[in-house]
């Protein structure tokens, strides 16, 4: 009998727990915060919560480092909260689904302090560590966040492998005992009761033997570690084999992080039928300002929305109804979408909510990141201090080797760092947003006072009362089988600036045009629309079968 796939209608609403809520005061979002702002999460509509990582962890990468998977970091709170958050989020309709990282761990997990010990031993095979050459690293792969991706072991000859930072040393997925032990560890926690995962850097698991060094494409003399381990040959097959023996015994949701992916191995991952996981998330257009294969967030480019629209089509059609993606248009990774997909005269309440139903209603599941209901803001610190992430200034640092001035990297770091994303929720005008009543693990955003959850519940034309309302047109409407089911197709691909698409199932079709551009523009229709089901200017502006598109409008209708 074919597992139900749940997932298919469900929205997933995103929590960093750090930044979320903070119930204790210490300044760090917990999951008792979590627990008491679920009702919030209800009546946005969300029925799923993903979990940014909460296990035991130094937090050199903010939890991404994970020193036993087993629990919860005091910082967030007991493993006793963990299991009052899955009830109580069970109580009320919604499924909780973890974080899981698999491709690395943290240099104080135990696995990795026996491995230093004992190199040559058990557990140093669970890593890749080898022998330097001529007292240098093994080859040279540079680390996604800059420099060697090897790190010497003190007081040895050996290295080990991090594709991220230097605590983050990488998991040999050759071994099988560590793969047990993965194994082990996710029925562990799918028998606690949560719903799934979301897979981190999970097209990194497989290197390529013999790890061999490629040229130099950097003035450093170090080359990009995806050469050697992204998407390497073979990888299909050890996720086929983690998914047959943990979570693909169950109705579980699976989301990969899956950098990487061609249009060739796509269909594979993603596939309805037989796909190594529920869903991946479709990356293509969440960074067209970005170019080259290291991302350094000086290596860019200008794009327009024919790029977006391109890029956004081009995944869709390819995958067809064969297949399922993870909709986003923010993450924890990202900066905020109202600042990275709109320029300066679109960044209001027209804009969020164009953007809002371009990606909630299309074909997949859609993820609303924490506080972008709500039309939260990249925050530019004024000085590098007041940044926490380790890869803000890894890539500040990068900018300044490269000859950029003070000025210039920060205003890299401005646009693109994650901490715009981390800042903490504004769930009020009091002080510190009402986020904790002690002092912020990281600054607040100071827009706070006039952007935040408590005005934006009170206002039925706000930003947070769209998402609402897409979000029950998405799972509680007569709609609601035909935008989860429907087949995607675009629609009026040679207007410019315009993003327009057709859900069709059973013989009814649903028209989304959303006008990503400044101007008015005059649109004329094959036929005249049936009912309007949304429009973020109240009313459509229709003459026959010619509508009128305001500054960022987005008509939602019928189409006959």
């Amino acid at each position: 009998m074919e597992k139900e796939k749940w997932w298919k209608k469900a929205v997933v609403y995103q929590i960093y727990p750090r930044s979320f809520y903070d119930a204790n005061g210490d300044g760090i979002g917990d999951l008792r915060g979590i627990i008491e702002k679920l009702d919030y999460i209800r009546d946005l509509g969300a029925n799923v919560i993903w979990l940014c990582p909460v296990y035991k962890s130094p937090m050199d990468d903010n939890g991404y480092d994970i020193a036993d998977y087993y629990h919860i970091d005091e910082a967030f709170g007991t493993d006793e909260d963990m299991d009052e958050l899955i009830a109580e989020a069970k109580k009320r309709g919604i499924r909780i689904i973890m974080d899981l990282v698999v491709n690395h761990c943290s240099d104080e997990h135990k696995w990795f302090q026996k491995a230093k010990a004992d190199p040559e031993g058990p557990y140093g095979k669970y890593f890749y560590i080898k022998k330097g050459i001529d007292g240098k690293a093994p080859n040279n792969w540079r680390s996604i966040f800059g420099g060697s991706a090897w790190e010497p072991i003190e007081g040895t000859d050996y290295y080990y492998l991090h594709i991220f930072t230097k605590k983050q040393p990488d998991l040999n997925w050759e071994n099988k005992e560590l793969r047990e032990e993965i194994y082990k560890m996710v029925n562990w926690w799918l028998d606690k009761g949560i719903g799934g995962f979301r897979l981190d850097a999970i097209t990194y698991l497989k290197k390529e033997e013999g790890l061999p060094s490629y040229p130099a494409d950097g003035e450093d003399g170090l080359v990009s570690v995806a050469h050697g381990a992204l998407n390497q040959p073979g990888i299909e097959a050890l996720l086929r084999a983690f998914r047959d023996r943990a979570y693909g015994r169950r109705e579980t949701l699976t989301v990969g992080e899956t950098a990487g992916l061609t249009p060739e191995t796509l269909l594979s991952f993603i596939s309805l039928e037989d796909g190594v996981f529920s869903m991946v998330f479709e990356f293509s257009w969440c960074q067209l300002e970005l170019k080259g294969p290291n991302y350094f967030w000086y290596d860019r480019q200008e794009w327009t929305p024919e790029d977006l629209k391109r890029e956004l089509f081009s995944s869709h059609e390819m995958a067809g109804d064969r297949g399922w993606f993870g909709v986003c248009t923010e993450n924890h990774d990202q900066p905020r979408s109202i600042d990275h997909y709109l320029p300066r005269e679109g960044r209001n309440y027209y804009g969020a909510t164009m953007l809002a139903s371009m990606y909630l209603l299309l074909r997949g599941t859609p993820y609303v990141y924490q506080g972008q209901e709500i039309g939260m803001r990249n925050c530019a610190y004024a000085s590098m201090d007041d940044y926490n992430d380790v890869s803000t200034h890894n890539q500040y640092n990068r900018a300044l080797a490269d000859g950029f001035s003070p000025e210039e990297a920060l205003r890299l770091v401005q646009l693109e760092s994650r901490d715009n994303a981390r800042t903490p929720f504004q769930w009020d005008a009091t002080e510190n947003a009402g986020f904790t009543t002690g002092k912020p693990w990281l600054k607040v955003n100071p827009n706070y006072t006039e952007r935040n959850a408590a005005q934006e519940e009170r206002d039925e034309n706000s930003v947070l009362a769209w998402y609402k309302k897409m979000i029950g047109l998405r799972l509680r409407s007569r709609w609601s089988e035909l935008i989860s089911e429907g087949t995607f197709a675009p629609a009026y691909r040679e207007e410019k600036n315009l993003i327009a698409y057709r859900r069709s199932f059973e013989g009814k079709t649903l028209l989304v045009l959303c006008n990503m551009q400044p101007e008015e523009r005059e649109l004329t229709l094959v036929a005249a629309p049936g009912q309007v089901l949304a429009d973020n200017y109240k009313e459509a502006a229709f003459a026959g079968n010619t509508v009128r598109l305001r500054p960022y409008e987005v008509l939602i209708a019928e189409e006959a």
